[in-house]
């Protein structure tokens, strides 16, 4: 008799009671085995990222120019990002990963460096992507008549092309930076070279763009005016690096920070940034989701030695370091969203940068110059030889931008100067006036400024004599050869010890001279959804970098067995 036969000719011939234990027992048996087969495949299972969901940000300000070389503001570098890509791109740790480039060399002498496409690469519209579509983005990046403020960077170099795949850069000198120009976006060829150089800055390709990046415009939502209100991107699915995750990102403008976070407190986006540190740590406390990282800018109060012979002294400039009360100020303007500082080197890749706190009293190192407290007014003085001459006050200007955290920056120094002993008078401009009536003609005394260094710092612009005047970037007015030397060599280094070296020099030099007070290393914040996962802000020189990852974000994922995994 088969077997089930047995089973079912048993279970008929038990008395009912039997009967039904029996089938609760095979009942529990089996929902055992189940849940036990259920266990194992759960344990076994891994989640992986999948397609789908959106992601809403939203921006203050509208774009004019969605191009990498004419983008200029934080709202045009964001979309630029999305939209293009270079031949290399920033991996968030310092280091450049191939993007479009398939590989490179670099000659011995720094000179030249030879490149290879990707095969198979398309723009957002299908066409390939070819060598002439570098040597066109370069020509025009280093055309005067298009006023690209990439322009700079590309001052002797020469590019030239070999095939349809592969071209090389030659430079005129060694430049050991040289990679980071090499993120610059590229241009399709095809579609701006019967742009006319006049035409360049208002063709409708400078709000409808195509590029190779991870994202493509696929709608823009106008106002009245015909100005953009939204952008909706979708994944380009012949992205060099793997096509997004996120199956939509909408990004909405707003005319003004009130406006986005009105926005954002009722749900209509998703993620912003730029908004003040003080905001940001209100959303923080009520459960908003905030990503940090210290981004690699200094921030001084540099000395215009020219302006104000009080600062020809280095006791004073001394004095004025070490009264500054760095923690305070971070904590009180920043809500401890920065970092203070005391050199002239960027956080991110310099964090002993904080070290070397003054460790004398601003008081002991006036006294030891022979300058005394006035008993009456309580400010420092230095008594002259001469009978009858007013001795020397410390007295001077202290000028800055209306930016809300500068100013309140300015305010916070000025008091505690001031309760040292000194007089300060502050002047505050926008910062459009800033630039054209105060910085550029270099008429002032003492201003609260600061440096974008990038994340691999070329000092050169900032701290070289020959950068002293406009357009140079010098606004201590610096002069010093061995500091003008250690800058040449840090341009030509080849090797990571011999820039670090160099790096270590010049921050000692410049402690000791102490041509500005260094003051803080702002953070950068970004408030994010708790859904979106696999974002890693990492080292980024701008918050358009925030983006250069993004093609590794996911909000969906699903669970598969290890095998179906691709690495």
């Amino acid at each position: 008799m088969p077997l089930k036969d047995k089973i079912a000719r048993t279970v008929s011939m038990m008395p009912p009671p039997r009967k039904k234990l029996f089938v609760i027992c095979l009942a529990v048996f089996l929902v055992g085995i189940l849940t036990l087969l259920w266990l194992t495949n759960q344990a076994w299972l891994v989640s992986v990222p999948v397609s789908g969901s959106q992601y809403i940000e939203g921006l203050v300000s509208t774009p004019r120019f969605i191009n990498p070389l004419l983008a200029s503001t934080a709202v045009e570098r964001d979309l630029t990002t999305l939209v293009y890509s270079g031949l290399l791109r920033s991996s968030g740790t310092g280091e450049f990963i191939p993007d479009l480039a398939e590989s490179y060399t670099v000659s011995p002498d720094g000179l030249t460096y030879n490149f290879t496409l990707r095969p198979n690469l398309v723009w957002h519209d299908g066409e390939p992507v070819t060598a002439d579509d570098i040597i066109f983005t370069i020509t025009k990046a280093k055309d005067p008549a298009i006023r690209s403020p990439r322009r700079a960077s590309w001052e002797g170099v020469e590019v030239e092309k070999i095939d349809a795949q592969h071209f090389v850069f030659k430079l005129k000198q060694p430049y050991a930076l040289f990679l980071e120009n090499l993120t610059l976006g590229i241009l399709p060829a095809h579609r701006w070279q019967k742009i006319t150089t006049a035409g360049f800055s208002s063709t409708n390709l400078n709000l409808e763009p195509v590029g190779t990046g991870p994202y493509q415009i696929s709608n823009i939502k106008r106002d009245s005016d015909n100005l953009p209100l939204t952008y909706t991107l979708t994944p380009f699915s012949h992205f060099a690096l793997g096509e997004p995750k996120i199956a939509k990102v909408i990004i909405h403008f707003y005319l003004n920070e009130e406006a986005l976070l009105g926005a954002y407190n009722r749900g209509e986006i998703d993620a912003i940034n730029a908004i003040d540190s003080l905001t940001v740590r209100a959303l923080e406390k009520n459960g908003a989701r905030v990503l940090t990282t210290t981004l690699p800018r200094v921030f001084g109060i540099f000395f215009n030695q020219n302006q104000q012979k009080l600062f020809t002294r280095p006791e004073v400039r001394a004095a004025l370091d070490a009264a500054v009360d760095r923690q305070a100020l971070v904590a009180e303007v920043f809500s401890n969203y920065a970092k203070p500082l005391t050199g002239p080197l960027p956080l991110t890749l310099f964090p002993e940068a904080t070290s070397n706190q003054a460790t004398t009293s601003p008081d002991e190192i006036l006294k030891r110059a022979g300058w005394q407290k006035n008993v009456t007014s309580g400010k420092w003085e230095l008594p002259t030889k001469k009978k009858g001459e007013v001795p020397l006050a410390l007295r001077f200007t202290l000028t800055t931008s209306d930016t809300p955290e500068l100013k309140g920056v300015a305010e916070l120094v000025k008091q505690n100067w001031e309760a040292f002993g000194a007089t300060v008078d502050l002047k505050i401009f926008e910062l459009g006036a800033l630039n054209e009536v105060i910085i550029r003609p270099r008429d002032y005394e003492a201003l609260l400024f600061g440096e974008i260094v990038g994340r691999n710092p070329d000092l050169y612009s900032f701290w070289h004599s020959a950068q002293r005047l406009d357009p140079g970037l010098n606004i201590a007015l610096y002069t010093n050869i061995t500091v003008d030397k250690i800058l040449d060599e840090i341009k030509v280094a080849s090797t990571t010890d011999r820039r670090a070296s160099a790096y270590q020099a010049f921050d000692t030099e410049i402690r000791k001279d102490k041509p500005a007070v260094f003051l803080y290393a702002p953070d950068f914040l970004y408030l994010v959804p708790r859904s979106v996962e696999g974002i890693n802000l990492g080292i980024i020189n701008t918050p358009a970098e925030r983006f250069l990852g993004i093609y590794k974000w996911y909000i969906k994922t699903d669970k598969v067995w290890p095998i179906f995994v691709n690495d």
